[in-house]
């Protein structure tokens, strides 16, 4: 179970943030942005704080200024996770948005954006979002993913992993631990038929790329790192 590293710096939810705009897409609620004719489409699946968090929609704005068409589907289903509501702590939120339905909800998005014509698609998953798209990545729904700081992803998790895949992980995670993150690269090394990108970064914490304080200039650098692997792994697979 993810710990208490999960529920910090819980971001102040705004359905206003961002330069995109909600729209039903798969049978979700989803923030979009850039071009809807794109043929080169990116998933972000959020973390536990859901989709309307402002970073998140400003990362979707900023991968779709690079010509992609972004969603970020609410796959929490306008429930995400309030570690204010003391009557419904983390594993008892958890057992009503298991990753295993945001998996089942994600190709349902996936088969969507196929249907409008996208011919290739990128997943990113941060934290919760990291075992949705791991999932993903065992599959042939996507052509590339992305795990940022993720929780629930096991060693037997990457050993299915089909499509190409980058782990940027934080040095101060007690979810996913540089030890065990160092697992997965191990595992992924065995596979050549399987490219793969770990870069475990120095100084930081679980959620860094996403619930970081947009003042706190330094946070902000340090997630812009992250945010520049992620779209170059991106664009090698998706463009």
């Amino acid at each position: 179970m993810a710990g208490h590293q999960c529920c910090m710096n819980a971001p102040t939810l705004s359905s206003s943030s961002g330069n995109g705009s909600v729209i039903q897409l798969g049978g979700f609620n989803t923030y979009v942005s850039g071009c809807s004719a794109s043929l080169f489409a990116i998933i972000l699946v959020s973390d536990i704080f859901g989709y309307e968090a402002p970073n998140l929609r400003n990362l979707a704005d900023k991968v779709a200024a690079k010509g992609y068409y972004v969603v970020v589907p609410d796959f929490l289903y306008g429930d995400p996770y309030n570690p204010e509501n003391t009557e419904r702590p983390l594993p008892v939120w958890i057992q009503s948005h298991g990753t295993d339905k945001g998996f089942e909800d994600a190709k349902q998005v996936v088969a969507a954006l196929k249907d409008k014509g996208v011919s290739a698609i990128g997943a990113v998953g941060f934290c919760w979002g990291g075992k949705v798209v791991t999932d993903l990545a065992k599959s042939d729904d996507i052509q590339a993913a992305a795990l940022l700081h993720p929780a629930f992803v096991k060693v037997d998790d990457i050993k299915e992993v089909k499509e190409p895949i980058a782990i940027l992980a934080a040095e101060n995670d007690s979810i996913s631990p540089p030890e065990l993150i160092k697992q997965f690269e191990e595992i992924l090394s065995s596979k050549p038929e399987v490219d793969s990108f770990v870069k475990i970064f120095p100084s930081v914490e679980h959620g860094w790329t996403l619930r970081y304080n947009v003042e706190d200039k330094e946070a902000v650098r340090s997630a812009e790192k992250a945010h520049r692997d992620m779209l170059h792994w991106l664009t090698k697979y998706v463009m």
